[in-house]
């Protein structure tokens, strides 16, 4: 596998003031340099910006996978297995409100993985996975 580098990924909030708690507080992020309009945060070492966005009325995507209604878009991080299920116990014990409450996918199979899916404030989806074995990332 390559070096990998940091993404940047800005997403829209309407609080921009309720988000920068919950990414702070909430996911444990580290707040760089920010103005009224947008936060930067160290997300599991990527660049993370919160920029502010009037409200949309936009009804949310699903599409099925197994038997569940997966947000899109949706967006997150990759974890040591350990690590997931570290940060799956913080986040219940927060009383987060989980789209879909972490699980176990292709349990004993190729790509056995952990995921679980919450939004932030702003109706931002994301999705914290942690493969069994790593090296079966992107593997078919």
């Amino acid at each position: 596998m390559s070096t990998i580098h940091p993404f940047h990924l800005a997403i829209p909030v309407d609080d921009v003031e309720t988000c920068r708690t919950f990414y702070r507080e909430t996911m444990g992020c580290t707040e760089g340099r920010s103005s009224d309009h947008w936060v930067d945060f160290n997300f599991y070492g990527h660049q993370l910006v919160i920029h502010y966005k009037p409200k949309s009325n936009e009804a949310l995507h699903t599409n099925p996978v197994d038997g569940k209604n997966v947000p899109v878009p949706h967006f997150g991080v990759v974890l040591p297995w350990g690590d997931f299920w570290t940060f799956a116990k913080k986040l219940e014990k927060q009383n987060l409100d989980f789209i879909i409450a972490p699980y176990i996918r292709f349990e004993g199979e190729v790509g056995e993985q952990a995921t679980m899916f919450f939004y932030d404030p702003a109706g931002n989806a994301l999705e914290f996975k942690s493969f069994k074995d790593i090296s079966q990332l992107f593997v078919k």
